[in-house]
């Protein structure tokens, strides 16, 4: 049995819980949320807490228990509080600005890069140089702060470009030569 799977999710007095079979639905002032459950992977309300019970199909169901608790929980903490990702970019005239449902950025290229905000994302640009990504889904958020900063990298030798905030970045020395 799983150290994670087997902690108690805490359901606030806001969040209503559906189980259907295979799926729990979490709905709360953020919103609603669908989450899958892998096969074998039961979830019990108990007095404002939902549990995962252990699967009784040995190593094989076991595997996925710690993860449908944590996704579960993830789930109730999004529609709850919600999830946000923080980035910082660097560099002289880098810039973003928020147009509609689009990030304009200028990060140095001959052109702007056009970035498309995806259903149930908020993005909030603050002095030019600081995006909030956030949600209620935590696995969206991450993954489109992620493409927000793949679009530049930071660069090793300049530092450069479009990092989490708080990021601590490896520095490479340039030559050193004649």
């Amino acid at each position: 049995m799983s150290r994670i799977g087997k902690k108690p999710i805490p359901i606030p007095a806001n969040v209503k819980i559906a189980l259907d079979n295979g799926t729990v639905e979490v709905q709360g002032p953020k919103g609603t949320l669908r989450q899958r459950v892998p096969n074998g992977i039961r979830f019990e309300l108990h007095d404002q807490q939902l549990v995962a019970q252990d699967p009784d199909d040995g190593r094989a169901g076991a595997k996925f228990h710690g993860l449908a608790r944590s996704l579960v929980a993830n789930a109730v903490a999004g529609v709850s509080e919600g999830f946000k990702r923080e980035l910082d970019i660097v560099g002289v005239g880098y810039r973003a600005e928020v147009k509609g449902r689009q990030v304009q950025f200028a990060l140095g290229y001959s052109h702007p890069v056009v970035f498309d905000i995806p259903e149930g994302i908020e993005i909030a640009v603050d002095r030019n140089t600081h995006v909030v990504v956030s949600g209620i889904d935590k696995q969206r958020v991450g993954q489109v702060a992620a493409n927000i900063r793949a679009l530049r990298k930071p660069d090793p030798y300049k530092q450069k470009g479009i990092r989490y905030t708080g990021e601590v970045l490896k520095k490479k020395v340039g030559k050193t030569g004649a």
